[in-house]
């Protein structure tokens, strides 16, 4: 009976050591924290904007065309050359002009000739008339004939200048500062005023301006903004990472576009690196006015689920929780945040896809912490 007593102790204590061991087995590490990228809630004065996107227009746009029928002797410019007004283009052979401007003059020479004629012999039937050795319609005709002849050289005059302007023309002449484009036409071609095409296409880009659009319920600030003054307008590029130039708002549009809701805007750039070319595609933001002591954080912050927008905060135990945030804007990578955030915070701006609420964290470099869309988040660890 002893000897079975101390078996069935031996193997019962057995058990209970086996039983621990799977239950200490059991007991699950504590998790690693999570590596991520953590930026501070910033608290500063932040311009509030609104962004479209417009097209790059020319201040000035002209094609330089010939008023005179000619042929085209020589060409002034080189294609692409910046040019100033006034600069000459292109000239047209000017020798039937040029003999016209001749003619009309010798024509005025001539008439300013027989009215000198015509006041001499006044003059001197003048007196005659008074001592009655010449006769009243004499001197009433020679005063008429002066008359005509002063009719006449005023319209000489008129001749002199539409063969001066006629000649004018046959030189082309940049009507103002631009630059050029593509030679249309070659040297030695005979140029009409009809023709479809001109010498050459002049276009202003100093300063330059842009037409952009805006929502039609944007419209209220950008008018009260323009109340209180000039309106600073920004262009950037089609990507919106890179700043091409700063101007001032020209004129909202006197009408909306039913269809699309919106409405187009006008403002002028100076240009003056020329990185504003007609044409092109931009992105345009207006300034209405500065938020002060505005909060802020990086987009990357914000994140999106079907109750709206949130963010991981970190908390003063190195845990995250979610916390529901509404944005006012986004300019450039920097989130304009309305309410749901203080100054000092620390909210997660990469890793967030291996978060839960409660997860504890280590800030890390970005190198270090994968960033994912939500096409992958399922795929990495």
């Amino acid at each position: 009976m002893l000897v079975a007593s101390l078996t069935l102790a031996a193997v019962g204590f057995a058990a209970e050591l086996h039983l621990a061991g799977q239950q200490h087995q059991i007991q699950p590490a504590p998790p690693s924290p999570v590596p991520v990228v953590i930026a501070t809630v910033q608290q500063h004065d932040v311009p509030l904007v609104l962004s479209g996107v417009g097209t790059v227009q020319a201040l000035n746009a002209a094609t330089v065309r010939t008023q005179v029928t000619g042929i085209l002797e020589n060409v002034e410019f080189t294609e692409g050359q910046f040019v100033k007004r006034g600069d000459v283009l292109a000239t047209i052979d000017p020798r039937i002009y040029q003999a016209q401007l001749d003619q009309a003059r010798a024509q005025l020479a001539r008439d300013q000739a027989l009215l000198t004629n015509q006041e001499t012999n006044l003059r001197r039937d003048e007196p005659l008339l008074q001592r009655g050795f010449a006769t009243d319609q004499q001197v009433v005709t020679e005063r008429a004939q002066i008359a005509q002849t002063q009719s006449t050289l005023r319209a000489d005059q008129a001749l002199i200048d539409n063969a001066a302007t006629q000649f004018d023309f046959a030189t082309l002449r940049a009507p103002f500062d631009g630059v050029t484009g593509v030679r249309l036409i070659d040297v030695g071609n005979v140029v009409h005023p009809t023709d479809p095409t001109g010498i050459v296409v002049l276009t202003q880009v100093q300063p330059i301006s842009v037409i952009f659009t805006l929502p039609s319920a944007d419209i209220p600030a950008v008018q009260e903004a323009l109340a209180r003054g000039p309106v600073q307008t920004a262009i950037y590029d089609q990507s919106g990472t890179r700043q091409l130039d700063t101007g001032t708002l020209l004129l909202i549009n006197n009408q909306a576009d039913p269809n699309s809701g919106t409405v187009q805007l006008k403002a002028t750039f100076p240009n003056a690196h020329r990185q504003l070319w007609p044409g092109t595609f931009v992105n345009a933001q207006v300034i209405t006015s500065v938020g002060r002591g505005a909060l802020t954080i990086p987009t990357d912050a914000v994140q999106q689920n079907d109750r709206g927008q949130y963010v991981f905060v970190v908390g003063p135990d190195r845990t995250v929780s979610m916390r529901p945030v509404r944005v006012a804007q986004r300019v450039r990578g920097t989130a304009l945040i309305a309410s749901g955030l203080t100054a000092g915070e620390s909210v997660v701006v990469q890793g967030q896809y291996r978060l839960t609420p409660g997860t504890a964290v280590v800030s890390a470099p970005a190198s270090e912490v994968p960033n994912t869309t939500t096409a992958s988040a399922g795929m990495l660890p």
